[in-house]
């Protein structure tokens, strides 16, 4: 495929705009400029740490880097001489998973968040004239009030007095250091720290249309930058939450559980939206640098980006049934706007005639790209094609040639069937169908992604109205007399069930989940399962509940079946009671430890609130092996966005059309942390491997989609988009170890009472 030109143009262009505008600002501009992103390469490795490198955060103006490991270590490193200038023992007794130094301080404060649920405070100005070996200093601050891992803490700009953590223990804290500078470990008897602004221990979702009940463990939180009183949370549903802190109620103990709160807007891609598996869950979350957009991570997914405000138009809401609703035929379409309609495709201020005719020509020349790409089975190219018209040019051009480029995306993405590829399709059909609700090709396509979602009776519907459409067709006539032979044979299947195919419910009376009860619990690898219906199991509460947090990498061959690659694992297990979790935040009240609410509040139904879908999507990476895997905007414009993948490669994606620029080799098991420099065109990476890689514009030769240390990969990219999307469409237990291997690190290793060993690395 013809290389397709940058939006930014080239510097010559953007130096000379200078005198043309003078309010432009040509640093941010040139800081990640794409022919500086094309020559990104590895330029040095920090050497320090004996563990894998679980977080790295720049201060504000780029001349430090502090990293938090598995050693336990907080380190700093000089920007200017990339040395170590300290190495800190911190005391935590479990892996530092977050860093970060305290604004407005003269980088003289870093606080740290960690596995044994502590937070710490450092003063940097202890270690004065000492060398990086001598690093014996006292915590100034030390707060031990979570009662599980600690797994970001965000500060806010211009503040030099708080920080907050986020907790899997459900609650997101702050800490201000001028009411104090310790409080009493969890559960102590005297512990009534006021600490928790977000109590979320009953505010997990498995589903939209489901109410908040189960503890919704914090993974990741963000401060808007612009706004510092916007809050982003993320954790262990689908669902990422933005608060208002001015707001939220007062600070309150862990001593009762509170409602959640209102928040100001979920955001969710909507085929994520009513999945209701357990599993799924964000890793990471993060505002754009202009507070506009946010990132999602999730584990076993995608990267996804959404608009911050859903106020005039900028972003797409949708509510609990929408999804549903652009599945259904309804032959005219009044319903879910996903995309503007095509009385409103052309902007209000059209570029000059020959300008518009050039652009139009190219986006011509691209969606003809794009179908011989799919006549060629080239299908990510073409998918890329497409992007470029649509996400790039899309607001521009004819409803006509809009209109073509969504159905040959739809086909693009149905043959290359990557996860949620179908759900992709899904949508562009119906952005089609509102151009032309005559279409053929939207109908026949819909009908296709229906069938491999397993909803075949709405498949039949579509392939039907294909069929009126044109009726001499004969792929229109195939699809039709396919699906309907895979509806009679759904139905045979369903009605050949005693109890209609509905799971066996057990007692709940007495009942204790066995090890392999939570190991081998089968959660469907295919989308058609993903979509059907849920079990009683999920849909239940356990008065046990057993905990594996089961962490490992993978690399290897990608070309080879992935169960093999095995490099480091460790196993985390826990087991306890609901009613002794509810007894730990019950108060001398007597307070059951469910939240605070009339019931007659609870007898009334529940109402699910609006949530932003995605406005784009970024694939080819693997998020499955890690829960603490970030993805990032680099640049002060976040003009693009990067992510680590569990094949030690991280991956540099353009935010506007998604198309994938950089992948390049960053770790030898796993890349999970990815932090682009305040200023300059430098990116640190961390992972699995105990180094930090530094990454400059220093390559002889620019390149897109290769690149690395010692020159272009030679790995077949195809090939590695290709096993990254394997691993994300297994289930989780059988990428990260088959079962037996599972057992027998269990009779391998003898786990004494109260304790546990891990293998290496514990990355989650």
């Amino acid at each position: 495929m013809e290389a397709v030109p940058f939006h930014d143009g080239n510097i010559h262009d953007l130096i000379e705009s200078r005198c043309l505008d003078v309010r432009q600002d040509v640093n941010h501009s040139l800081q990640m400029h794409s022919s500086l992103v094309r020559r990104l390469s590895q330029e040095t490795e920090l050497e320090g740490h004996q563990g894998c490198v679980n977080s790295i955060a720049w201060n504000s103006r780029g001349s430090l880097l502090v990293s938090g490991s598995d050693d336990t270590r907080i380190n700093i490193w000089s920007y200017s001489s990339r040395k170590l200038l300290h190495s800190i023992e911190t005391g935590h007794c479990a892996n530092i998973f977050c860093t970060k130094f305290v604004p407005e301080t003269s980088d003289e404060l870093v606080v740290s968040g960690a596995g044994d649920a502590e937070v710490r405070l450092f003063n940097l100005s202890q270690l004065s004239g000492r060398g990086p070996e001598d690093n014996a200093v006292p915590p100034s601050a030390l707060y031990q009030c979570h009662t599980r891992r600690v797994k970001k803490l965000a500060v806010e700009v211009g503040n030099p007095n708080v920080v907050w953590s986020a907790s899997e223990d459900g609650t997101l804290r702050q800490h201000d250091f001028r009411e104090g500078t310790s409080c009493p470990p969890a559960g102590s008897a005297h512990q009534e720290c006021r600490n928790i602004l977000l109590d979320l221990r009953s505010g997990a979702k498995k589903s939209l249309a489901d109410p908040p009940k189960q503890t919704f463990a914090l993974k990741s939180c963000d401060i808007s930058s612009t706004r510092p009183h916007l809050l982003l949370v993320g954790g262990s549903d689908a669902f990422a939450r933005l608060y208002d802190r001015r707001m939220l109620p007062p600070l309150t103990s862990c001593r009762k559980r509170t409602s959640p709160p209102p928040c100001v807007n979920y955001f969710c891609p909507m085929h994520l939206s009513d999945r209701g598996r357990t599993s799924l869950h964000l890793t990471h979350v993060t505002f754009s640098p202009d507070g506009e957009e946010v990132l999602l991570s999730y584990s076993g997914e995608h990267v996804y980006l959404m608009n911050v405000n859903h106020a005039g138009g900028s972003a797409v809401q949708y509510t609990s049934g929408d999804a549903s609703k652009i599945m259904s035929f309804i032959p005219i379409l009044n319903g879910l706007e996903l995309q503007q309609p095509a009385s409103s495709v052309f902007r209000s201020r059209l570029p000059k005639r020959r300008k518009a005719t050039a652009m139009h020509e190219k986006c011509s020349r691209l969606t003809q790209i794009a179908e011989k790409s799919l006549e060629e089975g080239n299908f990510y190219h073409g998918i890329e094609a497409c992007n470029e018209v649509l996400d790039g040019y899309g607001r521009d051009i004819g409803p006509i040639l809009r209109h073509d480029c969504l159905c040959t995306r739809a086909a693009l993405l149905l043959k290359r069937n990557w996860k949620n590829d179908a759900h992709m399709a899904i949508r562009d059909c119906y952005n089609a169908r509102k151009i032309d609700n005559s279409s053929f090709r939207a109908h026949y396509y819909m009908s296709e992604a229906l069938s491999q979602l397993a909803k075949h009776k709405e498949a039949v519907e579509f392939a039907m109205a294909a069929h009126s459409l044109a009726p001499s067709n004969p792929e229109v006539t195939a699809q039709l007399e396919s699906v309907k032979r895979k509806l009679a044979a759904a139905e045979s299947e369903r009605n050949g069930k005693p109890n209609d195919g509905a799971p066996r419910s057990e007692p709940r009376g007495g009942r204790v989940l066995s090890l392999s009860d939570i190991l081998y619990r089968s959660e469907g690898n295919s989308e058609a399962s993903q979509d059907g219906p849920r079990s009683e199991r999920e849909d239940s509460d356990y008065d046990e509940e057993l905990e594996l947090d089961f962490e490992t990498s993978i690399s290897g061959d990608e070309e080879q079946d992935i169960e093999p690659n095995i490099l480091h694992g460790s196993v985390n297990l826990r087991i306890h009671r609901r009613s002794d979790s509810s007894r730990e935040v019950e108060g001398a009240n007597g307070s059951c430890g469910s939240p605070s609410s009339s019931s007659q509040n609870e007898r009334l139904p529940y109402q699910p609130a609006a949530v932003i879908d995605m406005k784009q999507r970024y694939v080819g990476h693997c998020n499955v092996g890690t829960d603490i895997k970030q993805a990032s905007f680099l640049g002060q414009r976040g003009e693009y966005v990067a992510s680590g993948s569990d094949d030690g490669r991280w991956f540099i994606w353009e935010k506007r059309t998604g198309r994938l620029i950089k992948m390049l080799q960053g770790d030898e098991a796993v890349v999970n942390c990815v932090q682009c420099h305040p200023s300059d065109c430098v990116v640190a990476t961390s992972g699995i491997d105990s180094t930090i890689k530094l990454w400059t514009p220093s390559a002889s030769v620019p390149s897109i989609v290769a690149g690395g240390a010692a020159g272009p990969e030679t790995a077949n990219i195809s090939s590695v988009l290709s096993a990254n999307q394997r691993r994300l469409s297994h289930n989780r237990e059988t990428i990260l170890y088959s079962r037996s291997e599972i057992l027998e690190h269990f009779r391998m290793h003898e786990f004494t009472e109260g304790s546990l060993h891990p293998f290496e690395c514990a990355q989650s």
